[in-house]
C-alpha cells in the first residue's frame, strides 16, 4: 500500500515541477554538442532526492547523514541547472556531501590510504554519471538496471540496507523514465538528477562491499566506466581538456553519428549491464579472478570501440566533420 501511494504522489510531483520549471524557464536549449533538436524542461530527475527525502521523513528518519548529504549534493546541483556554478565550489560540497555518505556507512573507520582512494573514486564515479546522462532514456534505465539488481541481492543473497530504500528509489525512477524514455523526452534529469542518483547507487553499493567484504559489485556499474575510462583516454591521447563539455563517449557516437535511435541505445547499455549484473550475481570470483575480468572487458570494449568508431576518429582525425543527426 505504501508504494501506491508514492507512485502517484512522486507522479503529480514531477508534474508541478514542470509548472515550474516553464514558468521559470528551466529548460535546455539544442547547441552544438547537444543529442536533442527541441527546447526540454531540465531538471526532471529532482524527483529522485524527493523520492529519498520524503521517505526519510515518513519512515522513522533512517540514514540520516546520507540523507542530509544527499539532499545538500542535489541543492547544488539544482542551482549548477539553473546557471553556472563555480567548479571549487561544486567540488567543495561534493566533498562535504561524499563525507557525510563515509560516516553513514562508517567508512570513515577505516584506515587513510583506504578513505582518500574511495574518495577520488567516488567523486570520479558521480561525474562520470552526470557526463554519461546526454541522451533520452539513459539514466533512467541504467539506473533502473542497477537498483533493481541491488534489491534481488539484498533480497536473496546478502542483506545490507532496508528494501523499501530501494523500492523507493525504483518507483522514482519509474515515474522519471515515464517522461524521458521517450523518442520526444518531456523532461531531462539535469545535474540535480544524474548527480542525485549516482550519489544514491553509491550509497547502496558501498553498504553492500563493507556487509558483504567483496569488491566485484563494483562491476554494477562496469559498462558506465567502460564509457568513461575509455572515452578519457582516448581524450588525453588527442590532448583534449578533459574536464571541457563534449561529446566522445561511445553511446554519444551511436546516437548522434550513427543515427541510432536514443532509445534503442540506452536499452543496449541497460541490457547489457543487467547481463554482467547476473554474471557478477552468480560468480565466485576472487579477487584475482575479477581484476581479470575487468581488465578482459576493458580490452574488449576498447577493441569494439576501435572497430564501430575506426582508429583516426578514436586517435583525433575525423571528429571536426561530424554532425549530430537529427
Amino acid at each position: 500500500m505504501l508504494y501506491l501511494i508514492y507512485l502517484p504522489l512522486l507522479y503529480f510531483c514531477l508534474l508541478l515541477y514542470f509548472r515550474l520549471a516553464v514558468h521559470f524557464q528551466i529548460t535546455d536549449k539544442p547547441n552544438h554538442r547537444s543529442s536533442h533538436n527541441q527546447i526540454t524542461i531540465r531538471g526532471g530527475g529532482i524527483v529522485f532526492p524527493l523520492a529519498l527525502l520524503l521517505h526519510f521523513l515518513l519512515n522513522g528518519f533512517d540514514y540520516p547523514l546520507f540523507t542530509s548529504g544527499l539532499l545538500l549534493i542535489s541543492l547544488i546541483s539544482f542551482y549548477d541547472d539553473l546557471k553556472p556554478l563555480a567548479n571549487k565550489l561544486r567540488l567543495l560540497v561534493h566533498l562535504i556531501s561524499v563525507s557525510l555518505l563515509f560516516m553513514q556507512t562508517d567508512l570513515m573507520t577505516y584506515p587513510l590510504w583506504i578513505i582518500i582512494p574511495v574518495y577520488i573514486l567516488v567523486i570520479g564515479t558521480i561525474n562520470a554519471c552526470n557526463f554519461m546522462d546526454g541522451i533520452n532514456g539513459i539514466t533512467g534505465a541504467y539506473s533502473l538496471i542497477t537498483i533493481l539488481s541491488l534489491y534481488f541481492i539484498n533480497e536473496s543473497h546478502i542483506s545490507f540496507i532496508k528494501s523499501d530504500w530501494l523500492m523507493v528509489s525504483a518507483l522514482a525512477l519509474l515515474v522519471f523514465s515515464f517522461f524521458n524514455f521517450r523518442k520526444k523526452a518531456k523532461c531531462f534529469a539535469g545535474d540535480v538528477g544524474s548527480v542525485s542518483i549516482a550519489f544514491i547507487i553509491i550509497f547502496f553499493l558501498l553498504l553492500l562491499i563493507i556487509q558483504s567484504g567483496d569488491l566485484k559489485y563494483i562491476g554494477l556499474l562496469l559498462i558506465y566506466g567502460l564509457d568513461t575510462v575509455s572515452t578519457i583516454i582516448f581524450r588525453l591521447i588527442r590532448r583534449e581538456n578533459i574536464f571541457e563539455a563534449h561529446r566522445s563517449h561511445f553511446y554519444q557516437y551511436l546516437a548522434n553519428v550513427k543515427g541510432w535511435p536514443h532509445l534503442q541505445v540506452s536499452s543496449l547499455y541497460m541490457l547489457v549491464q543487467g547481463l554482467v549484473n547476473l554474471l557478477i550475481i552468480y560468480s565466485d570470483w576472487d579477487s584475482l579472478a575479477f581484476l581479470v575480468f575487468i581488465l578482459l572487458s576493458g580490452l574488449a570494449f576498447v577493441g569494439m570501440r576501435f572497430v564501430v568508431e575506426g582508429r583516426e576518429r578514436l586517435m583525433g582525425r575525423g571528429l571536426a566533420n561530424e554532425k549530430i543527426s537529427k
